[in-house]
């Protein structure tokens, strides 16, 4: 039977990415482009919508959510079992390998949503905190939606797609936040942040079986998919780890200082992630899928990564001095003066913003070399490392457990790029060569705007005068302005402000046509 025919998997190019080395280059950069666009928009939509809801609901309502999602966090990594890497990471699949894989994930995904609807009691115990028992088995029904995309979503991914990609995230996240902006101006309070959880998995899911025109046919045995189900395999192992460093700082803060607290410090906490994910998210999709490609090509490969963390880390870096400089004042201007204490809070996170951004890097070197083996003993390391952090944090409230989560990236990143750079010898000493004298200019440049805004006589008294929005601009203009100075001297010219402009068109790497 002619598959192409039947299913229309060939006439879209679904399952052989051979049609894509013809012009590895140009397709990658339109990746990279729908990517970054997805981000871009979802952020800001997400960005206004949060900035809605935080003006109609209260810190305990986001709060209550987040004891239940700090959970859901964990069960969620399951639901495709790391089998969106692997479709996306394999050179060659079939519709029968890919189908079989569907009922998989969609048996589990229903799976896990009887899982945490039996939990539910047993989350509002742990919190105890009644209210929660209904919201847990609400939020459970992401599962089974999830379960049926998965592999849809991989199909768009490993071909590409990205604007495909990007038209459903961005249509999922616009009307899910709709709704949820109506309901609580109804007056539905935290019901409002859930039903937007629950609409936005329903209309990802849908959007990805119009979107992409591929259909499952019926699971088969003798498919090849066991070297697949490997790769998942050591990727779950993976996100189960980055759930303990990334997840039990919420739990525990739920637990011991109670809602209003975990409210404040979620929404820092999203604050603080959302400027890194724009960012890595989607230079690691187009990053992993270019250095799959060098892998044989050693020279290129060492060349291709030292320049894309150059021009990570010079953004990386600035992004962080400013957020850190204005966070609180951000925080005011979009959430209002109930929101001051995630304010405090953010500006903790915002010292780690440019590290958080550089450690995400390592994931394109394990996951290009499909080396995800190496990736999960790291991630017992890193975990065991931010997990005791937090745990010295936690009697500090809050604010302690943000500058335990800084100060433990700080820990790792040196250890974590040595380790990811081994395979293929990229050295440490190489990398801290391109991104030291950043680092410097960025930390001395957050050093003399504190102190020329916060301690300077005049300026400083000149400066607390100010409304929010000018505080924001002017701190951020002296930051950018120290910053780049502070790099011509110490490269002692603008070199490096020049190249990051070239690497950015020259960080895919060129591709004969034969």
């Amino acid at each position: 039977m002619n598959i192409s025919k039947t299913k229309g998997s060939d006439k879209f190019n679904y399952f052989s990415t051979g049609h894509l080395k013809s012009d590895l280059k140009n397709k990658a950069f339109q990746g990279a482009t729908g990517a970054v666009f997805s981000q871009v928009s979802v952020y800001l939509i997400q960005m206004i919508g949060v900035i809605v809801l935080a003006r109609i609901l209260t810190p305990e309502d986001f709060g209550l959510v987040a004891m239940v999602t700090a959970i859901d966090v964990f069960v969620r990594m399951f639901r495709n079992l790391g089998l969106m890497d692997a479709i996306v990471q394999r050179e060659e699949i079939s519709h029968k390998q890919v189908s079989t894989l569907f009922w998989i994930n969609a048996a589990f995904g229903l799976s896990l949503t009887l899982t945490f609807m039996l939990m539910s009691p047993l989350i509002a115990w742990f919190y105890d905190e009644p209210r929660l028992l209904l919201i847990a088995i609400l939020i459970s029904l992401d599962y089974v939606f999830g379960g049926i995309s998965t592999q849809h979503r991989a199909l768009l991914k490993r071909n590409l797609q990205m604007y495909k990609w990007a038209a459903n995230e961005i249509a999922a996240t616009a009307i899910s936040f709709g709704i949820a902006v109506i309901l609580a101006w109804e007056g539905w309070g935290y019901w409002a942040i859930v039903a937007r959880i629950i609409a936005f998995a329903v209309a990802q899911a849908a959007g990805s079986w119009i979107i992409c025109q591929w259909r499952p046919g019926l699971p088969a045995l003798g498919t090849g998919i066991r070297p697949m189900l490997r790769f998942g395999r050591d990727m779950l192992g993976n996100n189960f780890l980055n759930f303990v460093a990334e997840s039990f700082d919420k739990i525990l803060i739920g637990r011991i200082h109670g809602p209003q607290s975990l409210g404040y410090y979620s929404r820092a906490y999203h604050l603080f992630l959302a400027p890194a994910q724009q960012l890595s998210v989607p230079l690691t999709s187009v990053a992993v899928a270019t250095l799959s490609r060098l892998c044989n090509e050693p020279d290129k490969y060492r060349r291709y990564f030292l320049n894309a963390i150059s021009m990570v880390t010079f953004v990386g870096f600035l992004i962080s001095g400013m957020l850190t400089l204005t966070g609180k004042s951000i925080v005011l201007l979009l959430l209002g003066p109930q929101w001051e204490k995630a304010g405090e809070i953010f500006c903790v996170f915002g010292v780690g913003i440019g590290m958080h951004i550089l450690y995400a890097t390592h994931l394109w070197l394990h996951m290009s070399l499909a080396r995800t083996d190496r990736l999960l003993r790291w991630s017992i390391i890193a975990s065991i490392v931010i997990s005791i952090s937090f745990l010295f944090g936690l009697p500090f409230g809050p604010l302690g457990m943000a500058a335990a989560y800084t100060l433990s990236i700080h820990i790792l990143i040196g250890p974590c790029l040595w380790y990811a750079g081994k395979p293929m010898q990229i050295e440490l000493s190489s990398i801290i060569s391109k991104i030291w004298k950043y680092y410097v200019s960025a930390l001395f440049a957050g050093l003399i705007c504190w102190f020329v805004l916060y301690s300077y006589g005049s300026v400083s008294s000149i400066y607390a005068t100010f409304n929010v929005f000018l505080k924001i601009i002017s701190a951020c203009t002296l930051y950018v302005c120290i910053y780049l100075i502070l790099i011509i001297l110490l490269y002692q010219g603008v070199k490096p402000i020049s190249q990051f402009f070239i690497n950015l068109r020259e960080m895919l790497p060129k591709t004969k046509v034969n």
